[in-house]
């Protein structure tokens, strides 16, 4: 189980339904905090063969954000296929849920939200925009020293398409990219300056102005940025976008500390919302944000479900296929 399938057996799945389809008509859920809008969409794009369904037992497909889909999974009796509108799916990762249906999340939407909070908070460090705004408050003029992004170095954890665009963002701003996997290898169409394996990663964060995790939630990822990680860094500037599980909260307090961590920009975390009690809400070297790193805007999922839709109806493998095995 949680294997993908090849392209020959997904055909076979849907050949006996392809011979009734003039007659078949799929039944589409919807379930996010957008329903309204998604509706919208839905009602406008005439997708053939599909209508809505307010009956969970009848879905044999399924539009939904992971956490409100995970709270009642067990009632789509008869779901074939799970869109989410999420790139994360772990919600759905969870042990104990069913993982006998198709899973798809979304991918290629999300580069240039992300590269402009990474860029815009590494610009607003560097340049002391925040001090200024301060300063501003209590009528001081003050300037200060700063350094350009040319020719700092920005290490990005995670090569695929977000990692990749957030490389050709910083590129722009010759900034020097440092492309981190588990191959070593460069994804296609590369956009970062060089890729490394993973195991020489240590070596390289001495060296590292920016880090930057795009991560997935796996049992790999899960606890990677531990006291050891923090201990090669030199006063950079750490951001989690990814998931909240990769980081040990009490050390990355401690780098701070310690200052081999400058500044943290944490958009992700275990728990979300953070508690009242959290550390973080009152470290001077740490910026909160509530998961707004970048957005899924309706009309780009729904984009994305148009597409697989079309290819499920006729038989085809999807796009963004989830491997159940490994988490994404």
């Amino acid at each position: 189980m949680g294997l993908l399938i090849t392209a020959e057996v997904y055909l076979i799945r849907h050949k006996e339904k392809r011979k009734h389809m003039d007659n078949f008509t799929n039944k589409l859920r919807i379930l996010t905090q957008t329903d309204n809008k998604y509706l919208e969409l839905f009602n406008s794009a005439n997708l053939p063969d599909l209508e809505l369904t307010e009956n969970n037992e009848d879905a044999d497909i399924i539009l939904a954000a992971p956490p409100v889909l995970a709270e009642c999974l067990d009632e789509f009796i008869n779901v074939s296929w799970v869109q989410s509108t999420y790139a994360g799916v772990d919600p759905l990762m969870k042990e104990g849920l069913r993982q006998d249906y198709d899973l798809t999340n979304v991918k290629g939407i999300f580069g240039q939200q992300i590269s402009e909070y990474v860029l815009g908070y590494t610009i607003s460090h560097f340049r002391h925009f925040e001090t200024y705004k301060k300063q501003q408050q209590d009528k001081i003029w003050k300037p200060h020293r700063y350094s350009t992004l040319a020719e700092k170095k920005m290490i990005i954890l995670g090569t695929g398409a977000l990692g990749n665009y957030l490389a050709g963002s910083a590129k722009a701003l010759n900034i020097h990219t440092i492309g981190v996997n588990r191959t070593g290898i460069p994804p296609k169409d590369s956009s970062f300056t060089e890729v490394v394996h993973i195991e020489q990663l240590s070596l390289r964060l001495v060296e590292a102005d920016v880090i930057v995790s795009t991560l997935p939630s796996t049992p790999k990822t899960e606890g990677m940025f531990d006291t050891n990680f923090f201990s090669h860094c030199q006063k950079a500037l750490f951001f989690n976008v990814g998931r909240g599980n990769s980081v040990v909260t009490q050390a990355l307090l401690d780098a701070l500390e310690q200052e081999n961590i400058e500044h943290a920009f944490l958009d992700v975390f275990i728990n979300e919302p953070i508690s009242q009690q959290c550390p973080y809400w009152h470290n001077p070297k740490v910026t909160v944000t509530p998961h707004i790193a970048a957005y899924s805007f309706p009309e780009q999922v729904f984009e994305i479900f148009k597409e697989n839709y079309l290819l499920w109806r006729d038989g085809f493998q999807l796009k963004h296929q989830i491997d159940f095995d490994k988490g994404y």
